[in-house]
């Protein structure tokens, strides 16, 4: 496992860390890999019986590495491509486990960042937790399963003011929405999730993955929908929007589109 991944197994719980605090646990081609394997490890555990997915330091995660992107080039395709094959992955494991899965959102989840929220079963937030969207604010397009997930859990037009205006939702906002079941005191996001993963290791796993199984069965295809996901962002990183959203955001000026 990679040192930008932690996965501890404790009692029936599997606590998966996006460990790159000092970068915001920015998702680059390393992390993408690394949650695959972290998703693949949980998902053939027959002991783990739930997981709480959570980053490292001050932040959930602030979304696809755009420095990154900018060091690729004419690249920076190819790059998105494998890179949100991984990642995809990873969503599709946790998204079909049988182990419930509880986000724990500690301050800001941006980007792709919110797709890994919305694909956990239920979500804490801390009370100083925020949701943005950003990828309109750079010229890119939406990745992670946030085209998909995001107007499932919020509805159509409300994921749709969020993709457009990229507009920040505050922790109390998200759980009027229904983006999150619970906020809570910014330092008991990982305890309050890990206790109710707890719980859910002590109950029926089976049956669990039943009601997950069947709600995915009535609504399928994330699958497909990442896959588009992954051939949109892709183009668009190509596309000279998206060239000059990713410089403008390196070099921290507003973009000219």
């Amino acid at each position: 496992m990679s040192h930008s991944m932690l996965v501890e197994v404790a009692d029936g719980v599997a606590t998966v860390t996006l460990n790159r605090p000092d970068a915001g646990n920015v998702l680059d081609m390393d992390m993408g890999r690394a949650l695959m394997d972290a998703a693949l490890r949980c998902e053939a555990d027959r002991g783990v019986r739930a997981v709480v997915l959570t980053g490292a330091g001050k932040n959930f995660c602030f979304g696809g590495d755009v420095r990154g992107m900018a060091e690729k080039g004419e690249a920076v395709g190819a790059y998105l491509n494998e890179l949100t094959t991984y990642i995809h992955a990873a969503i599709s494991s946790f998204t079909r486990m049988r182990a419930p899965v509880v986000a724990a959102v500690n301050g800001t989840a941006a980007g792709g960042a919110v797709g890994l929220a919305c694909m956990a079963d239920l979500a804490i937030a801390g009370r100083s937790s925020k949701f943005t969207l950003a990828y309109t604010g750079i010229g890119m397009a939406p990745d992670c399963g946030t085209s998909f997930l995001l107007p499932r859990v919020v509805g159509r037009r409300r994921a749709l003011e969020l993709f457009l205006t990229n507009r920040v939702l505050g922790a109390d906002e998200a759980l009027a929405w229904g983006l999150v079941n619970q906020v809570v005191e910014d330092a008991e996001v990982v305890p309050q999730a890990q206790a109710l993963a707890a719980r859910f290791a002590a109950g029926p796993t089976e049956s669990y993955g039943a009601v997950k199984r069947l709600m995915d069965l009535s609504d399928p295809g994330i699958e497909a929908q990442m896959a588009a996901e992954g051939r949109a962002i892709a183009a668009q990183g190509l596309h000279p929007n998206g060239i000059e959203g990713v410089r403008a955001f390196v070099e921290k000026r507003k973009p000219k589109f």
